[in-house]
């Protein structure tokens, strides 16, 4: 069966780690692996890191940058190093490639977002593999994504993709670190992400020093792309051959199971999509309307208004206990809601001097998170 795969490759899989020189045989081998998938019928986005590593060893710098200014140029310098290797090594096996380089902007505006979908689904339709990376020469940290796991969890999500595979320099998740502690379990599939708070699971930074996710950032991706319907794997990448044996069923790496997706394309950009400018905090009454009876929310049930936004912005929305339960656009500014959180809708014109909406976050607008 023919299935949408999104492939991220770290850095330290890309590149040797004492050097910071590619990894020649390791890229050779992934190509060679999409390759075969493509062939086999299915769909292949490929995000890639290493653009500031390969930039950093062709300028001969020791530590990656971090000044932002930089760091943007020695990117520049490796991106097109990166794009030349990828470009050889498929053309030697007649793949066609496609350069896609994204900011968090394209994201969060909406017809952006609907032009990058309809890209992505043409260049797919025409048996292209899309190599995709954050665009870091234009990109301001406001609006940067800042690592392509999540990245590549943003583009599954967009794509509406069937697996997620992450590929690093660990073969799986642990129950606790496996250096230090002999009784460390290897963790193979994971239902629900809030198991792994109840584990030690280690979540340490980017070992090879060139990289700049870390364990961390690999579960928030797999959050998302799982809230998403994307089933996700975290694999071994050095060992790109793992991919269609896990398709396939082998307990490979760590997989983490999919939850129900958004209902549209549009909520899945509203959850996922958009940057959350600040957060609701509902009371109980509140959070039973909107998540068991599938209500809009009221200004009624808001207890607590934090962060500044705008109207039309998107929020997290919490519940009383302050666990995040869904995401929304908003009818009213944060310092609209300060004013009419707790009162009852025939209030609300009274103290704001005019009549807005009935709702804060309508229900078309609002959507849950598993």
């Amino acid at each position: 069966m023919s299935q949408t795969i999104v492939v991220k490759i770290g850095t330290s899989s890309l590149t040797n780690t004492e050097t910071g020189d590619l990894a020649l045989s390791t890229i050779a081998r992934l190509v060679e692996t999409l390759t075969r998938l493509r062939r086999a019928g299915h769909r292949v986005v490929m995000v890639s890191s290493g653009a500031v590593g390969v930039g950093c060893a062709r300028l001969d710098l020791q530590e990656r940058p971090r000044q932002i200014a930089l760091k943007q140029a020695v990117a520049a310098v490796g991106q097109g190093r990166l794009m030349r290797v990828y470009d050889d090594l498929f053309t030697s096996l007649q793949q066609p490639i496609a350069q896609v380089l994204l900011t968090r902007s394209d994201f969060v505006q909406r017809q952006s977002y609907v032009n990058a979908s309809n890209t992505f689904s043409e260049l797919l339709n025409l048996g292209v593999i899309p190599v995709v990376n954050e665009n870091d020469t234009i990109a301001v940290e406001e609006l940067s994504v800042g690592d392509n796991d999540t990245l590549s969890a943003l583009v599954a999500n967009l794509i509406e993709a069937d697996w997620l595979f992450i590929l690093t320099d660990v073969a799986q998740l642990y129950s606790a670190d496996p250096n230090a502690d002999p009784n460390a379990k290897p963790i193979y599939v994971v239902e629900d992400l809030q198991e792994l708070q109840q584990l030690q699971v280690k979540a340490s930074d980017s070992r090879s020093g060139w990289g700049t996710g870390g364990m961390s950032t690999k579960i928030e991706a797999a959050r998302i792309a799982t809230g998403s319907g994307v089933r996700a794997a975290i694999a071994d990448g050095k060992i790109p051959e793992n991919i269609p044996r896990i398709l396939q069923g082998e307990a490979i790496g760590t997989r983490f199971e999919p939850h129900a997706a958004p209902s549209s394309a549009r909520k899945r950009w509203i959850a996922y999509g958009l940057v959350p400018k600040g957060k609701l905090y509902l009371d109980a009454g509140a959070t039973k309307a909107i998540c068991q009876l599938g209500k809009s929310l009221l200004a009624a049930g808001i207890t607590k208004v934090d962060g500044r936004f705008m109207q039309s912005e998107a929020v997290q929305i919490h519940n009383h206990d302050g666990c995040e339960i869904a995401r929304g656009l908003v009818n009213y500014s944060s310092w609209e809601l300060q004013q009419i959180q707790g009162c009852r809708s025939e209030e609300v014109p009274a103290i704001l001097g005019y009549q807005g909406a009935d709702t804060v976050v309508h229900r078309d607008n609002l959507v849950l998170l598993p």
